[in-house]
């Protein structure tokens, strides 16, 4: 059969693919048996190659597909299901390299040469805006993903939300466990934003593993110019063992069969994974394709709701101190007032003044004053390791300790008025209230500041020299 006359009257891009069939029913080499010119064209100058010193392969008829594309096991196996089985498929495919989505579709050809079976793989650039997920391969995916969108775009509640949304992509997927997990490349860390586990698990996750930042980092290795990584047979496994053998390994220990992984990038900056661990191989490709789609838009959504905490905490900071504001104090205050948060037991309310600010503003300037004040807010994160701090004035800091007994809160309350002392250096007017009758708290506010006036009154006696502030 003549394929180049053959594929060079296809209009869109598009090449003849040739899958050797194995005695077992399986494959074992996959080529390009030939090209029309937009197809060769695209092969020699590939949008995914962005480095100017790589210098893309010429196309030569019958060699390794890897040469002109992606190395994937997920292409793999739609040329084998269409050229072997004998099965049309169109899908979608982004490559995050370069930011662009496009509609792959192969056709079987009812042409075989011995153990060599053939399908035509045409390939189509297409805006996101445009992508219909009804057009893939399985209807089913439509209904997915704009339950995902729906539930995504309506929520109050990111969090809670998205862990919704993990499980409802482990049930899609079959999956013992899904996970999604954000990535903070500026510190080094890894964080798990929500997980879903399957009842009667006793898979070991990826978060129990001490070295999770460098396994992240290893799978944007093995990712390459894919779009996921599929693990759902040996041969795959076989193939991370060769080019990833430190997650090869801990998905031995763990027992893991099969994994599919989708990077989740926004704005083409790596954000975070999400991946389903032994999931139900039968349904690869409804899974790969669904999660090709709700990847792109919960990538949309995290990036937006990253970017509303930065501005939450910008508003929520103070600049000098790193502590909360007062804006966020008033905020938590009213919070609990009107009963949007509910505190349940006992708690308690701690005022501190720093005396002497004034005077070491006068006699050193304000870089004089400001360390002072950086010192005082130093001070109270390591007496008040876990409560919540609050510059709520110039001088003046509210601490709420909630969860602790009355001889807990007074312990800490001791600690802190030891420390600071000192009269020459942070110096602490201290004022506490103990709320033990779930009184409202307002009015437990109000008695410690009451009692921090006071015990600045006692100050100022004692220090008469040291006044005014």
């Amino acid at each position: 059969m003549d394929f180049q006359q053959f594929i060079d009257g296809v209009l869109p891009t598009a090449c003849v693919v040739s899958v050797k069939k194995t005695s077992s029913g399986g494959y074992e080499d996959i080529r390009i048996a030939a090209g029309n010119k937009m197809f060769i064209e695209m092969a020699e100058h590939p949008p995914f190659i962005t480095d100017p010193d790589v210098r893309p392969a010429k196309f030569i008829p019958d060699s390794p597909y890897d040469r002109y594309l992606p190395k994937t096991t997920n292409f793999e196996d739609l040329c084998y299901r269409s050229a072997i089985l004998k099965k049309s498929v169109s899908t979608y495919i982004h490559l995050n390299v370069c930011d662009l989505w496009f509609n792959m579709i192969f056709v079987p050809v009812d042409y075989e040469d011995g153990d060599i079976c053939y399908c035509v793989y045409s390939t189509e650039p297409c805006d996101v805006n445009d992508i219909n997920p009804a057009s893939t391969s399985s209807l089913n995916i439509s209904s997915d993903v704009l339950r995902t969108c729906i539930k995504l775009r309506g929520t109050n509640n990111f969090s809670q939300t998205i862990n919704e949304v993990i499980q409802d992509i482990r049930e899609l997927c079959g999956a013992e466990v899904c996970t999604l997990m954000l990535i903070d490349d500026e510190n080094g860390i890894c964080n798990i934003l929500a997980k879903s586990v399957m009842n009667g698990s006793n898979l070991k996750t990826v978060s129990q593993l001490s070295n999770l930042y460098d396994i992240a980092l290893s799978w944007q290795e093995t990712l390459g110019e894919r779009d996921c990584i599929i693990i759902k047979d040996q041969k795959a496994m076989e193939y991370i063992r060769e080019t990833n053998n430190m997650w090869y390994l801990t998905l031995e220990e763990a027992g893991v069969e099969s994994v599919v992984l989708f990077p989740l990038r926004h704005n083409r900056k790596m954000i975070g994974y999400i991946w389903a661990t032994n999931f139900n191989i039968e349904n690869t490709q409804r899974i790969k394709e669904t999660l090709e789609l709700t990847t792109f838009f919960i990538s949309s959504e995290i990036a937006g709701y990253n970017m509303m905490k930065r501005l939450e905490h910008i508003g929520y900071t103070d600049i000098l101190t790193g502590i909360n504001n007062r804006n966020a104090m008033n905020n938590r205050v009213s919070s609990i007032v009107s009963g949007d948060e509910i505190i349940s037991g006992s708690y308690g309310i701690v005022f501190a003044d720093l005396n002497g600010l004034k005077r070491v503003n006068d006699d050193g300037g304000h870089v004089a004053g400001d360390l002072l004040l950086k010192k005082a807010a130093l001070l109270l994160q390591e007496v008040f390791i876990e409560d919540s701090i609050y510059r709520a004035g110039g001088d003046e800091f509210m601490v709420m300790v909630l969860g602790c007994s009355e001889a807990e809160f007074n312990s800490k309350v001791s600690v802190l008025r030891e420390r600071s002392s000192d009269p020459d250096n942070v110096c602490f007017s201290v004022g506490c209230f103990y709320n033990g009758s779930n009184s409202d708290i307002r009015d437990a506010m109000r008695f410690a500041d009451e009692a921090m006036y006071k015990d600045k009154e006692n100050y100022y006696s004692e220090h008469p020299e040291r006044k005014y502030r």
